[in-house]
């Protein structure tokens, strides 16, 4: 008789928790677009959220540690004349955001290290060339200054924004509205999904569909396409009895999903986050109270569930933060930032550890803020491939471990002339004095750190 063995995996006790009420940013009137965007972009300094607003479109950006009850006079970025659809950070500067908007207009903000003080009207760049709203922005993983657009008018174009020029148009492909766009981890291939029922790879440059992909998920309602490890495709949409699916695709045969997963019958749709660096992937619902993951792996099935975050109250949109704004001491992989209908409720997601070293396999090198390539050098067909940081700079241990640490580090250098027999009379003499010192220091720390317990 064979016993079912269960999958080994580090991700399986990943639990989910909203920070206390006095961490949250109360009081934001969250906009109430029927948009299926986003709502919500994020960095290691700053949280951004489309508001409502009376007569145009705008936005509000706050420092992150602005937390608690948020004024009504907070200051806006409002130069839009219609409603903002999406606004998506640089990931190459972290004071720069675009936003998207319902006037046919995608702008650029720079927004000062303090957050705003008076409201902002008026963009360093406009960028021109839709004729109908602008409902996706998507900024190029690796050059600077590369933006990818998408509208209404079923049209892709990707901008120089130093320049304000649009450099390719991807137009007559898409033959209706286009649900989402997106880069791969390079940005050497694009991905679309659309209303006509076809997912689409592009070489980005050129304009040209590389792949195709006939109804990803049989049911009518949109679809949501992102690009996984290995170059994989991973989709969200619904079954023709509208249950909600995840799927999992190779791009090289698209004939069979590798792996499709029916979940709930929801009608909200699930909006797709994915963390190359573990292979987990975060399904988030618009209207939904949870968020679901799964890890991603290169064995079968390929797509494998681990847990749900719950909550009683649904959510309206979503932010992602990178993975250099986490907080890397407390084991923390991942970090939401939810939307309700008047506040916004960051959610953290981490992987118990009894140890308080810096944890290896959580955090493998992951893309930094650098560029590898400029856009005018992107755009005449050089590739850049991510520049990779460590986050163990940003590891701070305990203040116990840090102390001692310390006190290693000193002992270390008299012991280390003592064995090598260096030690004359007066050497001798000195380093005694020295130990006594480090004695007297280590009580010191020791009631430190006791206090500090107590």
């Amino acid at each position: 008789m064979s016993r079912k063995v269960v999958r080994t995996s580090k991700f399986r006790h990943v639990f989910g928790q909203a920070l206390k009420a006095d961490q949250c940013y109360d009081d934001i009137r969250i906009s109430q677009m029927t948009w299926d965007s986003n709502f919500c972009s994020v960095n290691p300094k700053f949280v951004a959220m489309i508001v409502d607003a009376s007569g145009g479109g705008a936005f509000i950006v706050l420092p992150l540690s602005k937390t608690g009850r948020i004024d009504m006079s907070q200051p806006t970025i409002c130069g839009h004349t219609g409603p903002v659809l999406d606004i998506e950070w640089c990931p190459h500067n972290d004071n720069i955001i675009a936003s998207g908007s319902e006037d046919c207009s995608v702008m650029i903000w720079e927004i000062p290290d303090g957050g705003l003080t008076v409201p902002m009207k008026e963009p360093v760049v406009k960028l021109d060339g839709h004729s109908k709203r602008v409902g996706i922005l998507s900024w190029h993983p690796t050059a600077r200054n590369v933006l990818m657009t998408a509208g209404c008018d079923n049209v892709v174009i990707l901008w120089n924004v130093a320049r304000g020029e649009s450099v390719v148009r991807i137009e007559s492909v898409h033959t209706d509205m286009i649900y989402s766009a997106c880069w791969n981890r390079d940005g050497s291939r694009i991905l679309t999904s659309c209303k006509d029922k076809k997912l689409r790879v592009f070489d980005p440059r050129k304009g040209t569909v590389l792949m195709e992909k006939d109804k990803p998920h049989e049911g009518s309602r949109p679809v949501r396409a992102i690009f996984v490890s290995d170059g994989q495709i991973l989709t969200t949409g619904f079954s023709r009895m509208s249950e909600r699916q995840v799927a999992l695709w190779d791009p090289n045969n698209f004939s069979e999903p590798l792996n499709l997963q029916e979940l709930d019958t929801s009608s909200g749709v699930l909006l797709p986050f994915f963390d190359p660096d573990t292979g987990i992937v975060y399904l988030c619902g618009k209207g939904d109270s949870s968020i679901r993951y799964f890890e991603v792996t290169d064995e079968a099935p390929y797509v494998h569930y681990l847990s749900m975050y719950s909550s009683k109250e649904s959510q309206k949109g979503m932010g992602y933060m990178p993975k250099r704004g986490l907080e890397v001491n407390k084991c923390e992989i991942a970090r939401f930032y939810k939307l309700h209908e008047r506040k916004c409720e960051p959610i953290v997601m981490t992987v118990p550890r009894k140890s308080d070293l810096f944890q290896e396999d959580l955090y493998p090198d992951t893309i930094g803020p650098e560029p590898s390539v400029e856009a005018d050098d992107w755009f005449s067909g050089k590739e850049g491939k991510p520049i990779l940081i460590s986050l163990k700079d940003d590891f701070v241990a305990t203040t116990k471990n840090k102390e001692f640490k310390v006190i290693k580090s000193l002992l270390s250098t008299p012991s280390a002339s003592v064995a090598q027999g260096h030690v004359n009379g007066g050497d001798l003499q000195s380093l005694q004095k020295e130990v006594k010192e480090l004695r007297e220091m280590v009580e010191q720390l020791t009631k430190r750190v006791s206090q500090l317990e107590s």
